[in-house]
C-alpha cells in the first residue's frame, strides 16, 4: 500500500487543515529553542534528541504554510519526500531519515549505538537545514497544487 495513502487514513495521520501562519511562526520558534537545546545539552542522547526536532519542527512549519498537519512523524518524513522534494535537497531529507532513527535509537534503547558520523552530520547539519527551511516561502500556486495531489490520494 502507498505510504501517503496509509498515513491518511490513519488517526492522526497526515490531514489537511487551513494554512496557518501564526503556526508557521510557531514550529520556526520551537525549531530555534530545540537548535539552543542542542547547544546547550551534555549528553549526546539529548543533542540527538534536540538536533532531531530542530530538523522536525523545520518541516512541520513548512506543512503548516500547506495546511498539512501530522502526528505520526513517519508520515511527516513520507510527506516530506514526496511533496516537498522541489525544495528541500534530496540529501537534506535523508538527514530527516537519518535523525528520525538516530532519536529513536537513542531515546527508546539502550543498547543501540550511532554511527559517529551519523551523530556528527546530525549535529553539525541540523542548524543549516533549519535555515534552509526557515527561508522557504511556497507561493499560493504551489500549495494549492501540494493540497490538490494530497485531494488525490483519498480517491
Amino acid at each position: 500500500m502507498d505510504k501517503i495513502k496509509w498515513c491518511l487514513e490513519k488517526k492522526n495521520g497526515i490531514e489537511l487543515v487551513e494554512p496557518n501562519q501564526n503556526l508557521v511562526e510557531g514550529y520556526i520558534k520551537k525549531a530555534e529553542d530545540s537548535l539552543e537545546t542542542s547547544k546547550l545539552a551534555k549528553s549526546k542522547d539529548w543533542k540527538i534528541t534536540a538536533s532531531y526536532y530542530a530538523i522536525y519542527f523545520s518541516i512541520y512549519s513548512l506543512m503548516m504554510q500547506i495546511g498539512v498537519k501530522c502526528e505520526i512523524h513517519s508520515c511527516t518524513i513520507e510527506f516530506a519526500k514526496r511533496f516537498l522534494q522541489e525544495y528541500i535537497p534530496k540529501e537534506d531529507l535523508k538527514l530527516f531519515e537519518t535523525a528520525f532513527e538516530a532519536r529513536n535509537n537513542s531515546q527508546y534503547y539502550i543498547n543501540r549505538d550511532i554511527a559517529p558520523n551519523d551523530y556528527q552530520k546530525l549535529i553539525s547539519e541540523a542548524p543549516t537545514f533549519f535555515v534552509k527551511c526557515k527561508n522557504i516561502h511556497l507561493p499560493e500556486n504551489i500549495v494549492n497544487k501540494i493540497r490538490e495531489k494530497l485531494k488525490m490520494q483519498f480517491i
